[in-house]
């Protein structure tokens, strides 16, 4: 066999192989992809629980994420931290406020959206209850670092986060430190400001999931490349047998 044929059997083996590594790998993001959802749906099944609950979970290593959960706490409107976020595709931020529990410690609760240019909590005093209010909403973690290199880093001077570092909000919160911070965000529901600004409800809770579409198109393509590669090197080869 000449060269040339023994480089093009090689191409089209190499090309096959990778194709459908490519299609076996998004067969196994599609079984970690429907048991996240799985997991997420039976999360959110359930009634709500106490913080206490969520934190014995926490503990234990357990799957939390998505919990309802109800707490109770006086907020601390004067120390909010905004996170940028878009809600219906309008940019703003999603305002993270410290409440103070019973027991003294301080819980983050992302109280729900508000437009760019209601950053400021002058102007917007109808959304500032007072005194010690129940919420519900859902128990989320604390990301241990930033995502990715793609996004940027926290602007503390400005009070703008692109990442819920809950170590930068503890600190720009309380700069003269002393407090005890839930290791854990609560995201309100849609009832816990009924009024006013933030708009509260706003976890989005949406798994894309075109991982078999992904592994069939990848899968068609090495199916595609060794029908076409084959004939053309049968062709050769022929050809050459029939000089």
């Amino acid at each position: 066999m000449k060269l040339s044929n023994i480089l093009l059997a090689a191409a089209i083996v190499i090309g096959v192989a990778f194709l459908s590594g490519l299609g076996t790998w998004q067969l196994k993001r599609l079984a970690w992809k429907e048991a996240l959802i799985a997991r997420v749906e039976n999360n959110l099944s359930g009634p709500p629980v106490t913080l206490a609950e969520i934190e014995a979970l926490q503990r234990g290593g357990a799957d939390f994420e998505y919990r309802p959960i109800q707490v109770t706490g006086t907020f601390d409107h004067s120390r909010e931290q905004h996170f940028f976020a878009t809600h219906k595709g309008n940019p703003g931020y999603y305002v993270y406020t410290p409440a103070q529990l019973a027991d003294g410690r301080m819980l983050f609760v992302n109280r729900g959206y508000v437009p760019l240019e209601r950053k400021a909590v002058t102007g917007r005093e109808q959304g500032q209850v007072t005194g010690a209010v129940t919420v519900t909403g859902l128990a989320r973690s604390a990301p241990p670092a930033k995502p990715n290199s793609f996004v940027p880093d926290n602007d503390l001077v400005k009070n703008v986060y692109h990442w819920k570092s809950l170590d930068q909000m503890t600190a720009n919160a309380f700069p003269d430190g002393g407090v005890d911070v839930v290791p854990l965000f609560v995201d309100a529901n849609e009832a816990a400001n009924p009024g006013g600004l933030p708009v509260g409800g706003v976890t989005l809770i949406s798994f894309p999931n075109s991982h078999l579409q992904y592994a069939i198109t990848w899968f068609g393509l090495a199916a595609t490349l060794l029908g076409v590669g084959g004939y053309f090197l049968f062709g050769r080869l022929r050809q050459k047998s029939s000089l």
